[in-house]
């Protein structure tokens, strides 16, 4: 059974930084690719970055690119999202998800997480 658990959440002011942390279990993380997603209250879920298994690729929301970071930490079973100058419309609830399939740069996911809320007040 996978289980992602997100943490680093919260209340900022916009130009504030804040960092997100996925732990994850339940099979070898080292893998799978995994990805940071967003629900704003009304709209759909989107993705908002992505690494491959192994680490070598990430990709990003245009709306995010140049202020958010992801990465990973294999030994730790761990995914980060690193998000600077953050604005107003960052605000939502932020999903950590994991591949549905190992060792592949496209995938969908398979898992996810609970979610954590992160509000940029302007």
């Amino acid at each position: 059974q996978v289980q992602l658990v997100e943490s680093g959440g919260g209340l900022v002011q916009a130009g504030g930084s804040l960092r997100l942390s996925c732990a994850a279990s339940g099979r070898t993380f080292s893998y799978y690719g995994m990805g940071w997603f967003r629900q704003a209250t009304g709209k759909g879920r989107e993705s908002v970055a992505k690494i491959t298994w192994n680490g070598g690729d990430t990709n990003y929301a245009d709306s995010v690119k140049g202020r958010f970071t992801i990465s990973r930490d294999n030994a730790k079973n761990t995914v980060y999202l690193q998000m600077n100058s953050l604005k107003p419309e960052d605000t939502a609830v932020y999903y950590c998800a994991a591949a549905n399939r190992r060792f592949t740069s496209t995938w969908t996911p398979g898992y996810w997480g609970q979610g954590t809320q992160v509000t940029v007040s302007s």
